[in-house]
């Protein structure tokens, strides 16, 4: 039975921090979808086909990562593409309450998919979209050497140019 993953969320922007889950979650299994989630409820910077393109550029060379937008639940999307599995990744012990709630509502909807939890990397356990933002927004987009530790080099000019047109 081949092993497929989802690793899902907004990924707005990409982090390195991202990335690493899901390289290390690729190694783990057979198949690695990535879903772009589509949550109503948030603006994003970019549209989700701007990050699926960013993605599907930073794992081209993986050949075992898939990239898909979807909307709904995640437990539905994991199902639709035969995944087996959901890949979460935590940074902090505030991340560790969220997403265990969060893993026991889905096991509660779909108890045929497990959760895996990837603690994130000590050199990425601080950063998020959130901060990737303040940093690219305050610093008025002349923050490109900062960016570059918390962004994948796919990335930069995406977020700078955004950020460059926000005014």
């Amino acid at each position: 039975m081949k092993r497929i993953a989802v690793y899902a969320g907004t990924f707005d922007p990409v982090t390195l921090g991202h990335e690493d889950i899901a390289i290390r979650g690729a190694a783990l299994f057979d198949e690695m979808v990535i879903g772009i989630g589509i949550n109503p409820d948030k603006q994003p910077l970019f549209a989700p086909e701007e990050r699926q393109e960013l993605m599907q550029e930073i794992f081209r060379e993986t050949s075992n990562v898939t990239v898909k937008c979807f909307t709904g639940l995640t437990v539905d999307f994991a199902r639709s593409v035969g995944a087996n599995v959901m890949v979460r990744g935590v940074r902090t012990v505030s991340d560790i309450d969220t997403e265990f709630t969060m893993a026991l509502a889905n096991h509660t909807i779909a108890p045929d998919l497990e959760t895996v939890f990837l603690m994130a990397a000590e050199s990425y356990s601080h950063i998020s979209s959130t901060l990737i933002k303040q940093i690219a927004f305050m610093g008025q987009g002349k923050s490109a050497e900062q960016l570059r530790k918390f962004v994948p080099e796919p990335v930069m000019a995406p977020l700078l140019d955004k950020v460059r047109n926000s005014g």
